[in-house]
């Protein structure tokens, strides 16, 4: 089967799969190892559709976990190719996600292995708390744009015994004031801002609002895909060390 993947945390899942050899085109922010050999067809955002359609995939795998790409899925379905649009929005949707992808390429053991293996990592991370802490995760510095309720941060953070400090704001994600971050009273705050080639949690500390700071990458974090270990491990050992 010919694949194409519009967005990082499908090429992930690919990756993890094992079934990145099976890739034709992709988009061109994804990093996993294994798919030089794939067309690239421009940023998540802008898919060159052109390009796309003459590699000749039979299944693309899109997403919609970043605004803005519901065009791109609506011009890849209009050029009659067969799509599959992977959209999990929480911990659970993402183990789902894994297996979806298992069981579409013949693979559903590696799909069911490597879901389970997220569940059972995250599981050993969680602590449980009277008070649990909250985290601010900042998707961008300028302006402030951070995770809000309806992310996948959330129920992360839930199932590290913390929780989103913006849980109860609707969304996705939301641009914010610095007196609005202020209101949201967090413990945290995570830099792991989306397309930045440095983290610079200097300039959220610089605000002034004496919260600890820790940068994940996005690749941890920003990614509905079994790399959200990695963002997991990392806001567990910075709660640690602050005693939450």
């Amino acid at each position: 089967m010919r694949l194409a993947s519009l967005t990082c945390s499908n090429t992930d899942i690919l990756h993890a799969l094992h079934a990145t050899d099976r890739l034709v085109a992709v988009d061109s922010h994804s990093d996993a190892p294994g798919i030089e050999h794939a067309v690239r067809l421009g940023p998540d955002l802008n898919i060159d559709v052109d390009a796309l359609t003459r590699a000749r995939p039979d299944l693309v795998l899109a997403s919609l976990s970043v605004p803005g790409m519901e065009r791109v899925v609506q011009a890849v379905q209009d050029a009659g190719l067969n799509t599959v649009i992977l959209d999990p929005t929480s911990v659970p949707g993402t183990a789902a996600t894994i297996r979806q992808v298992g069981a579409l390429l013949g693979l559903p053991e590696r799909g069911e292995e490597v879901a389970a293996a997220l569940e059972a990592e995250l599981a050993a991370l969680h602590r449980p708390s009277p008070a649990p802490a909250r985290v601010l995760v900042e998707w961008w510095p300028k302006p402030i744009i951070a995770a809000t309720r309806d992310s996948w941060v959330t129920d992360l953070l839930s199932s590290l015994g913390a929780m989103n400090a913006l849980a109860g704001r609707a969304g996705r994600s939301s641009p914010l004031t610095l007196d609005e971050v202020r209101a949201a009273r967090p413990d945290l705050i995570v830099c792991s801002w989306c397309g930045a080639k440095k983290l610079r949690p200097e300039v959220i500390e610089a605000r002034g609002l004496g919260v600890p700071v820790v940068a994940v990458p996005e690749s941890g974090l920003g990614r509905p895909g079994p790399r959200l270990i990695e963002g997991a491990r990392q806001i567990r050992a910075a709660l640690d060390a602050r005693g939450h």
